[in-house]
């Protein structure tokens, strides 16, 4: 199941693969003040995104946007990566469930690797500030980016970590 928190605590609980110390050196970084990481993200303006290679076959989308209304979320997982979502800057809230208590909406696709599910009001809600970050694994269905108390500039990358 999914896991959230400061990066600082979660680094320290997962088993080590190459997978994840590509991912968590990356975090590392983009978390580090004044690093070429963080100054990379900090430059892009609110709606565009970015695409970076990591080793090991992970990769991250940089991103900056506003927080969204709940209503305009939707629950969506993935088979071949687990999430490692950092919020950098700004706050949001996240909904997480477990995709057997779901209905698909709309079937796996392939090329994006994604699955959307039907909305639930039973989820479990997450609030992660700057500095914190989410592992969402194939079997989390997860709905993102929106908005604590009202709109926010975010600035968040994910990494895709390929499932072994």
């Amino acid at each position: 199941m999914a896991q959230f928190g400061p990066y600082a605590t979660l680094v320290t609980q997962l088993p080590y693969s190459a997978q994840f110390a590509a991912a968590f050196g990356y975090v590392a970084e983009m978390l580090r003040p004044g690093s070429a990481a963080r100054a990379r993200i900090d430059a892009l303006a609110p709606g565009h995104s970015g695409k970076i290679e990591l080793a090991a076959g992970a990769f991250a989308i940089e991103q900056a946007y506003f927080t969204k209304p709940r209503a305009e979320g939707f629950f969506e997982s993935h088979r071949k990566s687990i999430d490692v979502q950092v919020v950098v800057a700004g706050e949001e809230s996240m909904e997480v469930e477990d995709i057997s208590r779901l209905a698909v909406t709309h079937a796996y696709d392939v090329e994006r690797d994604l699955i959307k599910y039907a909305d639930t009001a039973a989820a479990s809600r997450l609030a992660l500030r700057a500095g914190d970050l989410a592992l969402f694994f194939p079997a989390d269905a997860h709905m993102p980016s929106l908005q604590l108390g009202g709109p926010v500039l975010v600035r968040k990358t994910v990494v895709k970590v390929p499932v072994a």
